[in-house]
């Protein structure tokens, strides 16, 4: 790594109040994969081994912009925006160089995937996936197309809010999350029983916030989403 967080740091405890627990019933599904056994807590010696190193040589030059990055014969229809924020530790502190990984449904909510039978258009023009690394300040940037909502089948008429999912490493296996990015303004948060899930005073921490800084003139519209690793502001995993 590049030393921005000392080898010897032992992480604090995760704060599992401020995350969805395992099984949640009105997320059927939560039910069927949610541990049926008590969990084993990691070794401390692996739980702060540092996560595999990422370099700039395995991305492409498009690999942060998903409204190029699958372009066969022009863009992507719907709504671009641009998303970025900063990756940090429970300390505040920026990680660096590491890796950030995103994936979501088109502009239609559908998927690239051969389980999503949505009635709903592909975009022969969108993958819905893309990476990249953070830079010295943590901060991450990705370029894309606002998603729709889908349904997903929970109940007869449920459907999931717009959202980005994301995946990280950090600086050590003990800081792996995966999580999801919602929207600012969206009516079916009160719905959502994955959202309604996260432990309400952590909830806030899952919606990005509009930032006309971020916004690129004529293009895109700018939203900010920072991801806390660990400790007690932990972004909550999904």
């Amino acid at each position: 790594m590049d030393g921005s967080t000392p080898p010897h740091t032992i992480l604090t405890p995760r704060d599992w109040d401020s995350h969805p627990p395992y099984r949640h019933p009105e997320y059927k599904s939560s039910v069927l994969r949610s541990p049926t056994l008590p969990l084993i807590p990691l070794d401390e010696a692996l739980k702060n081994r540092q996560a595999p190193v990422y370099g700039a040589s395995c991305l492409g030059p498009l690999d942060h912009d998903l409204t190029r990055n699958a372009a066969k014969n022009g863009a992507p229809l719907g709504e671009r925006i641009v998303v970025t924020g900063r990756v940090l530790d429970e300390g505040g502190r920026p990680v660096r160089n590491t890796l950030v990984e995103i994936w979501q449904a088109n502009a239609a909510g559908r998927y690239v995937h051969k389980g999503d039978q949505h009635d709903a258009p592909l975009d022969p023009n969108f993958l819905g996936a893309g990476r990249c690394l953070t830079d010295e300040q943590g901060r991450y940037r990705f370029l894309t197309v606002k998603p729709g909502a889908y349904p997903w089948g929970n109940h007869g008429n449920a459907w999931r809010p717009n959202h980005i999912h994301f995946s990280l490493f950090g600086d050590y296996f003990g800081s792996r999350l995966v999580t999801q990015m919602y929207f600012p303004g969206d009516p079916l948060l009160q719905l959502d029983p994955i959202f309604q899930g996260t432990p309400a005073h952590a909830r806030e921490r899952l919606i990005s916030r509009f930032s006309l800084d971020a916004t690129q003139e004529g293009f895109a519209l700018g939203y900010e989403f920072d991801i806390v690793l660990r400790g007690a502001r932990q972004t909550p995993t999904e």
